[in-house]
């Protein structure tokens, strides 16, 4: 398989404290990629480094053979890497499709997609059949701000998807959603995988991370501890350790840079 996002060697300071130490990790062409850890291990601020939200001290980030280490967010975009957040970021005070709408053209910023008067014909066709993918296209005329949780991460998975990038990190895709949601997100997962699409998975339920990826990455502590398939990695002894003796010591750290994704 072709390595497609590279992550090599990558550190970042708060301060005081290494949120990142010399972080490594490679996601290949066409796969979905687990990112698990203790909380605080920094895994929210790797994501952030990857997208352009936060820059590293040291180390590269390189996407389908190209450098993007330093690349703001609206370019890590457009150039075809596609992300949700822990806590969703949608427009609450526009309708559910219209929130679609900002996304639907690469090239175009997100101020602008927003700001258009008019949408094309073939854009709203699309934006409705992303909606109809995750299953809320019933929704496209309700405001954002009142659906569910667990309807706010579908939508900003089509949100996402509409934008047709090459590869989708996910930060707690099934965080605080019901069982039956979590099948539904696991299962468009695994459709958009058999289509191409690659994904990097940032999960605390360990049962929807082993069931669903083939390759899993262990942060500990800022660094990459282990990678490999969920049963090689369930198995790791150094895995157990991680968890069992906890990673507090940069919580903060990583809470400070979701802060800085969020502004």
């Amino acid at each position: 398989m072709t390595t497609l996002l590279s992550v090599q060697g990558v550190s970042r300071a708060f301060g005081g404290v290494q949120a990142l130490n010399d972080c490594s990790l490679e996601v290949e062409k066409g796969s979905i990629t687990g990112l698990i850890g203790p909380n605080g291990s920094g895994k929210t601020t790797l994501f952030n480094v990857i997208t352009g939200y936060v820059k590293p001290d040291a180390g590269a980030v390189m996407f389908d053979g190209q450098f993007i280490t330093y690349a703001r967010p609206d370019d890590v975009f457009s150039r075809g890497i596609g992300r949700t957040f822990q806590l969703t970021r949608i427009f609450g005070q526009i309708s559910v499709l219209e929130n679609m709408l900002v996304a639907t053209q690469r090239e175009e910023s997100w101020l602008r997609g927003l700001t258009r008067s008019k949408s094309s014909k073939a854009e709203v066709e699309t934006a409705m059949e992303w909606l109809d993918f995750v299953g809320i296209a019933r929704l496209a005329d309700l405001q954002a701000g009142a659906l569910s949780y667990g309807q706010r991460k579908l939508l900003e998975l089509a949100y996402v998807l509409v934008a047709d990038p090459d590869v989708i990190l996910l930060d707690e895709p099934a965080g605080g959603v019901n069982l039956t949601l979590i099948n539904q997100i696991a299962d468009r997962i695994r459709t958009l995988n058999r289509d191409g699409k690659t994904f990097l998975i940032v999960e605390h339920n360990m049962e929807f991370v082993m069931s669903l990826c083939e390759s899993v990455t262990v942060m500990h502590q800022g660094t990459s501890l282990v990678s490999g398939t969920p049963s090689e990695v369930r198995n790791n002894p150094l895995v157990l350790d991680a968890y069992l003796g906890g990673g507090e010591e940069v919580e903060e750290e990583e809470d400070a840079s979701q802060g800085i994704a969020h502004g």
